[in-house]
């Protein structure tokens, strides 16, 4: 039985359990199935790493306080966190990574760092 590769059609030659006709094919094949999720996962990847960068810019002393305005204007988006850590007394600061920030009153924010 000859068997046909799924990515070109071409003929397989080789192994009893070989898929592809070549590497070249594989990875074609592979990269399309996977398109989707990759590019939604590369867009969520990349807004977390424009905001990682924000808060780092904005916070170079491992403690400040900021106003939102200052962050809007840096282009940071409140929608993309890694973590939420809520302390003892209820306290809820949201993470990108290690970089952190907690809404305060009168649209001010605390940036923190969380040490490793």
């Amino acid at each position: 039985m000859e068997r046909a590769c799924p990515e070109c059609g071409n003929k397989i030659v080789g192994r009893a359990d070989k898929k592809f006709c070549s590497d070249s094919c594989r990875n074609t094949y592979n990269n399309s199935q996977n398109k989707d999720s990759v590019n939604m996962m590369r867009n969520i990847n990349n807004r977390l790493r424009k905001n990682y960068r924000i808060l780092e810019t904005l916070n170079p002393a491992e403690k400040t306080k900021v106003s939102k305005s200052k962050l809007d204007a840096a282009g940071f988006d409140f929608n993309y966190f890694t973590s939420i850590y809520t302390t003892k007394t209820g306290t809820v600061y949201y993470f990108i990574y290690n970089q952190g920030y907690l809404p305060l009153e009168g649209d001010f924010y605390a940036l923190v760092k969380r040490k490793n």
